[in-house]
């Protein structure tokens, strides 16, 4: 409860900061930066056919990485984009190689994705580089043996909140077929970013109500008329109540127009650890991705 003036629901602004500081949740958090970056660079090292950096915009920043599972008979590979977390300002796609092998093993294709970080670029600047990142794959990944029909986004934090956002984008608009997204993965994301603006968060991020708005998941989630993709959440029982409360009030948001999401348990997984389940073929949330990115349906 708040001991100040509140300012959102029952937080008051150090309460509310609390709820969204990961890295005072989780002391060990480094050892977690560090764990995936080794591991990264092996799988970079080892994945037969990986191709790296590749730029899809012009900006520095605009580079993803493919890491192609080979083709199973005459069947095109799926392709499962990843974007990373960070609280759209720290950690690069390089430290999101390393659950390539698990997918391409699966038979999927798994790139990652750089963006641009606040405060450099803006919220919005971030979000086009995340939609240009789609099209780009749309255009180009049938060079690496991709199939552009059976495309699926995913991520984790800032990436859970690009990654049904970049799904919902009005791509007809854009030029490119409406279901160009077929499926996204949302873990541990953020939904809607009024709590950000009012948290220790929006410095150098400087969002106001009008950037909330067109920049939350929670209102931009399309009517009955256009059905969207799959969609697949997921948030550690051991995280925040706020990150379980935006996932709780996104999926409910979400099943007023479109197909039930499949909610995806994650016992005893912190902001950190539930990214290794992401990773882990054993884990409930990799055979969902899975099932999803091969086709299956991965909704409820």
């Amino acid at each position: 409860m708040a001991q100040g003036p509140t300012l959102y629901r029952d937080y008051d602004r150090a309460g509310l900061d609390a709820q969204y500081n990961n890295r005072a949740l989780v002391p060990d958090f480094a050892q977690y930066f560090e764990r995936w970056k080794t591991s990264s660079a092996a799988a970079r090292a080892g994945i037969k056919g990986a191709v790296l950096d590749v730029a899809y915009g012009p900006s520095g920043p605009e580079k993803l990485d493919i890491f192609p599972a080979p083709p199973n008979g005459r069947r095109k590979p799926s392709i499962l984009a990843f974007f990373h977390g960070g609280y759209w300002r720290a950690l690069d796609k390089s430290d999101f190689s390393y659950p390539a092998q698990a997918y391409v093993d699966a038979g999927i294709t798994y790139v990652s994705i750089n963006y641009g970080l606040t405060p450099a670029v803006t919220l919005d600047e971030l979000i086009r580089q995340a939609r240009a990142a789609v099209e780009w794959l749309y255009h180009n990944a049938t060079a690496h043996g991709g199939d552009v029909n059976q495309l699926y986004v995913s991520g984790h934090s800032a990436g859970g909140h690009l990654a049904p956002l970049v799904m919902t984008t009005d791509w007809a608009a854009r030029g490119l077929p409406q279901d160009v997204v077929k499926g996204a993965v949302a873990i541990s994301g953020l939904y809607d970013l009024e709590p950000i603006r009012l948290s220790y968060l929006n410095e150098g991020m400087n969002l106001d109500e009008p950037c909330v708005r067109r920049n939350s998941p929670v209102h931009h989630i399309p009517p009955v008329s256009r059905k969207c993709g799959r969609l697949v959440l997921c948030v550690g029982s051991d995280e925040s109540a706020e990150f379980r409360r935006q996932q709780a009030e996104y999926a409910a948001a979400w099943r007023k127009s479109q197909a039930a999401p499949l909610i995806v348990d994650a016992p005893g997984r912190n902001h950190f650890s539930v990214v290794d389940a992401f990773a882990t073929p054993e884990h409930a949330l990799f055979r969902a991705t899975r099932a999803l990115a091969l086709g299956g349906q991965a909704g409820g």
